[in-house]
């Protein structure tokens, strides 16, 4: 299993814990039997940090009219609504929440040039929650090509404390490739034009990179 650099500090810490937590328990007096059923939940825990900075063994394919989900997850919201932030005009929102046992990795949605790149500080309200989008701690970016525009925004949730986001403006994109991380939990709101033809539903499992949410109308 490859494991993201985003991991490492996480992946040390938790591994120095697990090692000096299991070490005083194997010291104590209790049976050996009870040891290694106290052990057992260690191990648990750190094989779920590893698993969760896991990279997926994913073969990519561009497909240029569509755009991509950034990321795993399931389709929660689908709905119009007035994005404020750089459009300012309405648009097509499609939102994916990932649980802690999605890969955190994200992904392009589209190919083309980044217009707009923004990270804001904010709270750490549950991901699912309505005002995340606007109060959590968050990165816009907008890509911009012949088809049209796309945002997407990496929204933090409460357990997620760091998002990271690669994009630049100015930068030339490519669909498919990886554009960020977000830690432990968290939801990644697409913003596409209103005339898109959507290929998702609400309660959809959808896989970053692979799953096309719309295509663009021609």
């Amino acid at each position: 299993m490859k494991l993201h650099k985003e991991g490492n500090t996480t992946i040390t810490i938790a591994s120095s814990i697990s090692i000096v937590l299991s070490t005083l328990v194997m010291f104590t007096h209790l049976q050996l039997w009870l040891r290694l059923l106290l052990i057992l939940p260690i191990l648990f825990l750190f094989v779920f940090i590893l698993r969760f900075f896991r990279i997926p063994d994913r073969q990519f394919k561009e497909i240029p009219n569509a755009v991509l989900s950034c990321a795993d997850g399931t389709v929660v919201a689908i709905e119009e609504v007035e994005e404020n932030e750089f459009f300012h005009e309405k648009r097509l929102l499609v939102s994916v929440f990932m649980s802690v046992n999605n890969v955190h990795i994200n992904w392009f949605p589209i190919s083309g040039t980044v217009v707009y790149q923004k990270y804001h500080p904010g709270k750490f309200l549950v991901a699912w929650h309505p005002k995340s989008s606007t109060d959590n701690e968050r990165t816009t970016v907008v890509i911009r090509n012949n088809h049209g525009e796309v945002m997407f925004r990496q929204i933090a949730g409460a357990l997620a404390r760091r998002i990271v986001c690669n994009a630049t403006k100015d930068q030339i994109a490519t669909q498919c490739s990886e554009v960020g991380f977000i830690k432990f939990g968290s939801r990644v709101d697409h913003y596409l034009p209103l005339n898109a033809e959507l290929k998702v539903s609400l309660n959809d499992k959808v896989t970053g990179g692979k799953t096309s949410l719309a295509t663009f109308k021609a």
